[in-house]
């Protein structure tokens, strides 16, 4: 199999890494301990409850459009807080986020049977034309993490629309994808899925790649590991778990409306990365600068997540016919972009 060479990708990571961290002018102070949601639909609120777990924040505030909804969300979740960790939990407007560390941006229209992530665009994108401005009225100096849905063009609007430098502004991108993609994986080789490292890359959506080329179990090459576990006729099944793991969120939408439990399971991960500064590798979505040779979109690409965000992407290494279906993925994001006129 041909590959796409990568002997660059050392000083490409290194070049990365050393990028100049830029903070917008005079932003408020940042309490680390302090996050806000803005979007008290059932993603929303489903990652305040995962972020009142988790113990990462000291204050959560809810901001919604429906100040009812966000007071209501906020009096049930802190009803667990005895039963958890301290952490005030209320419900808020704008004038309440300026010094918080991160905000989850969650709010926009849901995803319908029968829809795609990409039809959403249009309501979506207006929806962020709204509330975008408010934010840097607040001199909001953390980092904002889009959540809402397609999430790689609201994070090139957010980025386009919003004060923060680049690195600040952030999607959920492919993170619940892969998480998917492990969880399938460790089912069909009977190993922990937390063994096993393997990315979706591209967008969030129909066109989103699994990477397998550079996939493995510990350190071993995943068809590797695959053959050892006697499993010989494994190409077959691994198209299939791409296709299930594309297809999921659609198969959950059909069953029960909406999904909620795993994405605010991916936005407790990526929190727990920015304000614990613990330099993880995610697959987050950002506007590429080169990468891979495209420009003019976000993806959900390996990143170093760290306090200041986006701290450098990770090249990881794709065959040469995932690098032409991820060139495909970004003309399709793009392409959105420009419908949208962003």
């Amino acid at each position: 199999m041909k590959v796409l060479d990568l002997e660059n990708s050392k000083e490409l990571l290194k070049n990365n890494i050393e990028l100049d961290i830029l903070e917008p002018e005079c932003p408020a102070p940042v309490d680390p301990l302090k996050a806000a949601v803005i979007g008290c639909g059932f993603v929303g609120s489903a990652s305040a409850f995962a972020l009142m777990q988790s113990g990462l924040f000291s204050e959560l505030v809810l901001i919604d459009s429906d100040r009812a909804r966000a007071e209501g969300e906020a009096l049930d979740i802190s009803h667990g807080v005895p039963l958890s960790r301290p952490v005030k939990i209320y419900a808020g407007d704008y004038s309440d986020i300026g010094g918080a560390s991160v905000i989850i941006l969650a709010a926009g229209a849901n995803q319908k049977p029968g829809e795609t992530r990409l039809d959403l665009v249009h309501k979506n994108v207006k929806i962020f034309k709204s509330i975008i401005p408010k934010i840097n009225d607040c001199g909001f100096g953390g980092t904002l993490l889009v959540v809402a849905n397609p999430v790689d063009v609201l994070t090139y609007a957010a980025a386009k629309l919003s004060n923060l430098p680049e690195n600040r502004v952030i999607g959920s991108g492919t993170v619940l994808d892969t998480a998917r993609l492990r969880q399938r994986l460790g089912e069909l080789l009977g190993v922990d899925s937390r063994s096993v490292h393997a990315f979706i890359i591209g967008e969030h959506g129909d066109s989103e790649i699994a990477a397998w080329h550079s996939a493995n179990v510990a350190g071993i090459p995943l068809n590797t590991f695959c053959e050892m576990r006697g499993d010989y006729g494994h190409e077959e099944e691994m198209l299939r778990i791409a296709e299930d793991v594309k297809n999921m969120a659609y198969e959950i939408i059909s069953k029960k409306k909406a999904t909620y439990y795993g994405i605010a399971m991916a936005v407790k991960r990526i929190c727990e990365a920015i304000v614990r500064d613990e330099k993880s590798i995610l697959p987050v979505s950002s506007i590429m600068r080169g990468e891979y040779g495209i420009e003019g979109a976000a993806l959900g690409i390996p990143a170093i997540v760290g306090k200041d965000g986006i701290e450098g992407k990770v090249p990881i290494s794709v065959s040469e016919s995932e690098c032409a279906k991820l060139l495909k993925s970004a003309d399709t994001v793009k392409s959105v972009i420009k419908k949208a006129e962003i």
